[in-house]
């Protein structure tokens, strides 16, 4: 038996974590921190998780020279430039960076990570200046959470506590951004996940992968995948503890979690919509037709629109080139009933009932495709006009 127990803050809840945020000059609002790092007084067993974008950005190359678990104690972060499409010299620039870190608090297998605009080689000069004014021995979960936002509205952090048979606990923290490039292969998103429970190094990699599966992997903004999407998992064991069981049911929500706020602070969103398909041929045809459907350009403005127009629900289904039977289908938003084949068309009443539905923050649209026993569930949001203006004027 376990139980998990949500706390106030983040990452300064774990008395062997350290974190912090400043402005070094990336932003030009001083009051808004630009650069981030975390740290663990143990060294770390390190798991992690990176974008599926063939360009993959300078900070994930230089990472990969550890491969994907790794031991390491520190992660510095910079907001407002993504080092990305800079070659050799984007690299490289990252080893200057890191080789300015104090040895005073020993530092392992460095790591950095960034999100910003592509194309830019990063500012040296003002990110080493900003690493030596940093007191490596802060706990100021919040200010890290706000250095790495980028168009994100607000900080995105987490903390829990595990505790195992009323008596060993455990705590598990991270920090997020995200709001705009995301996209269900890797959904511009960076996370990075600490704990002081004392996993073995084979499960690390294992349960990474299946919770950024069930939640990162399943939501969509916008549809475009970034360079730079990073999901990391610092482990240092020094609470002694773990228990497999209790560990991934924290770890699963925790990035669940994260996942969910970053569809709500989605650039412009107003609604979180979950896009259920059962009845497919299989789990992998119910995937397909589930992340089109949260995808979906012309699906994301009727939802925005508030308008119960299913033919754009079914019309995506069918492109999905998946098997499917016009009178098979049926298509419910929460528990209604908006589509069959001896319901075509919506009554006034029906209508009505649907259109309230779409009006909540959050709702379910519900595909039974009626050909087979697959299943999957994605997570979009609507897509509206500040959408549009916040990437129109991205740069500017």
């Amino acid at each position: 038996m376990f139980e998990i127990l949500s706390l106030k803050g983040g990452i300064d809840n774990l008395d062997s974590f350290f974190c912090d945020g400043i402005n070094c000059g990336l932003r030009e609002d001083s009051k808004q921190g630009d650069l981030a790092f975390i740290r663990s007084d143990k060294v770390c067993n390190i798991a992690a998780v990176y974008t599926t974008n063939r360009f993959q950005a300078a900070p994930i190359k230089y990472a990969l020279r550890y491969g994907k678990l790794f031991e390491g104690n520190f992660i510095l972060v910079n907001a407002k430039n993504a080092n990305a499409m800079t070659g050799k010299k984007g690299v490289e620039d990252i080893e200057e960076i890191l080789s300015h870190i104090p040895s005073s608090i020993n530092p392992k297998n460095s790591i950095m990570s960034s999100t910003g605009v592509i194309g830019y080689r990063l500012p040296k000069d003002k990110i080493i200046n900003g690493l030596k004014r940093f007191d490596f021995n802060a706990k100021n979960s919040d200010r890290a959470a706000r250095a790495i936002m980028t168009t994100d509205s607000f900080k995105k952090e987490l903390c829990f506590r595990v505790t195992i048979d009323d008596k060993e606990s455990f705590y598990i923290a991270a920090i997020a951004k995200g709001a705009g490039m995301i996209n269900p292969a890797m959904a511009t998103m960076l996370c990075f996940i600490t704990t002081d429970a004392k996993v073995p190094k084979e499960d690390m990699q294992e349960l990474l992968k299946e919770a950024v599966d069930l939640s990162f992997n399943r939501i969509s903004v916008d549809g475009d995948t970034s360079t730079n999407d990073s999901v990391f998992l610092m482990a240092n064991g020094s609470s002694g503890v773990y228990d497999k069981e209790a560990f991934k049911e924290a770890l699963n929500r925790i990035t669940f979690e994260l996942a969910m706020m970053i569809l709500r602070d989605g650039e412009g969103a107003t609604k979180v919509v979950a896009f259920e398909v059962v009845g497919a041929k299989n789990d992998n045809e119910a995937k397909i037709a589930a992340t089109n459907l949260s995808n979906s350009l012309l699906v994301k403005t009727a939802l925005f629109g508030e308008d119960p127009n299913w033919g754009r629900i079914a019309s995506t289904i069918g492109a999905s080139n998946i098997e499917c039977d016009e009178e098979k289908l049926k298509i419910f938003y929460d528990d209604l009933l908006i589509y069959s084949k001896d319901y075509p068309e919506l009554d006034k009443e029906r209508e009505e009932k649907a259109h309230q539905i779409m009006k909540k923050e959050s709702f379910k649209i519900r595909c039974d495709l009626g050909v087979g026993d697959g299943e999957f569930v994605a997570y979009g949001c609507d897509l509206s006009y500040e959408y549009v203006k916040i990437n129109a004027e991205y740069r500017t």
